[in-house]
């Protein structure tokens, strides 16, 4: 029995010491870095909310916004841990499940704001198109690097029926900010993986051209879109006030911040926690903290990018380019939106903005990529 017991004990150290050499460290520093970074900015940029604004405990957003960080943290290590080839077989099944979710949002989401993106599951509510992204990224990425169809082109035109199909179910909701989120990240995955620039052309007009058929067959339901472009290009039109406080609140920031709890914007802004959090941290910490957070972002790709350099693997290599671009894209949409220089979108900063699932996504993210780049992914 005591054999018994030493042999497991022997098995669990050889398996943790064996992923703990094979995992790239400061790949997975960065991420926990960034889920550190994220439950310390929660705790200053919602405290105020949950007190004054909203009657609630003081740590309540907080203590949340850390359940959901370690729950975050811990599927991230599960998932790094797992053999790949299991990963890799349980993408489709999972990427339908969640699919199939998606489509429910139009019939029994959950209303906020004039917008139907949540579902309510017993007493949590979850935004399905945050688990949606990163499978969609993966599956197109077998799509076209595992060679299913052997015609590229038919296996582009697939993808992109597959992209629309999600693309269509956001406008349904409305939800602007992802459904650009996702066409630029498979416009990078495709482009990555040898496509002719004339398909693409083709492909940006004929999108136009359906943008401009949806706005001319439903305005009412588009005039948002309309609104925030023109917002963004005359201010003096119409209310654009939250775009225009973040900015003040980032040159009223400076280089070294207000200090913690100091910053008004979230007094001010009702989604700050969420929507706006780079422009808090600007605000309250200073630019240079803001810059530091946006290089862990840009240092996380980097070190993708030399893994995918190194890599013969068609699909890794593209499975990663697509993750590492719907990082990148979403982080600087956001920082976009927070200073002024892209229209309104209502975009998250990952790991770092409150939200649930937006948290829990940003695990899963972390967590497959932590696992194509570990050194024991096949090349």
């Amino acid at each position: 029995m005591q054999e018994s017991i030493s042999e497991k004990s022997k098995f669990s150290f050889f398996k943790i010491k064996n992923y703990w050499r094979n995992v790239d460290k400061q790949i997975l520093v960065s991420f926990f870095l960034l889920f550190i970074l994220g439950s310390f900015f929660s705790f200053s940029s919602t405290s105020f909310l949950a007190d004054e604004r909203l009657s609630k405990e003081y740590y309540f957003f907080f203590q949340k916004h850390l359940l959901y960080a370690t729950i975050s943290f811990s599927i991230m290590i599960f998932i790094s841990a797992l053999n790949t080839d299991l990963v890799n077989k349980s993408l489709l099944p999972i990427f339908l499940i969640f699919f199939v979710i998606l489509m429910l949002v139009p019939f029994v989401g959950v209303e906020i704001k004039g917008a139907k993106r949540w579902l309510n599951f017993f007493s949590l509510r979850f935004q399905p198109i945050e688990f949606t992204k990163p499978f969609f990224v993966l599956i197109v990425a077998q799509i076209i690097g595992l060679k299913w169809i052997k015609n590229m082109n038919l296996s582009y035109f697939i993808s992109f029926i597959l992209l629309s199909a999600i693309v269509l179910l956001l406008i349904l909701q409305p939800d602007l900010g992802q459904s650009i989120l996702l066409i630029c990240t498979w416009i990078s995955l495709i482009f990555v993986s040898g496509v002719n620039i004339l398909f693409l052309f083709l492909l940006f007009i004929f999108v136009i051209f359906l943008f401009l058929i949806l706005l001319y067959l439903a305005p009412e339901k588009f005039s948002y879109i309309i609104t925030r472009i023109t917002s963004f290009f005359d201010p003096t039109k119409t209310d654009n006030s939250q775009s225009q406080k973040a900015i003040e609140a980032i040159k009223q920031g400076g280089l070294k911040g207000e200090g913690m709890g100091e910053g008004i914007l979230k007094e001010s802004v009702p989604e700050a926690h969420t929507d706006y959090i780079i422009a808090v941290i600007s605000e309250e910490f200073g630019s240079i903290v803001s810059i530091f957070v946006i290089s862990i972002f840009l240092f996380i790709t980097f070190r993708i990018v030399k893994k995918i350099i190194n890599s013969s693997n068609n699909l890794y290599k593209l499975s990663l380019c697509g993750l590492s671009s719907l990082l990148v894209f979403q982080t600087f949409i956001h920082v976009g939106v927070n200073a002024n220089l892209l229209p309104t979108t209502g975009m998250t900063l990952p790991f770092l903005s409150y939200g649930g699932s937006s948290l829990l996504s940003s695990g899963v993210l972390a967590g497959v990529i932590l696992n194509y780049t570990s050194l024991g992914v096949k090349n």
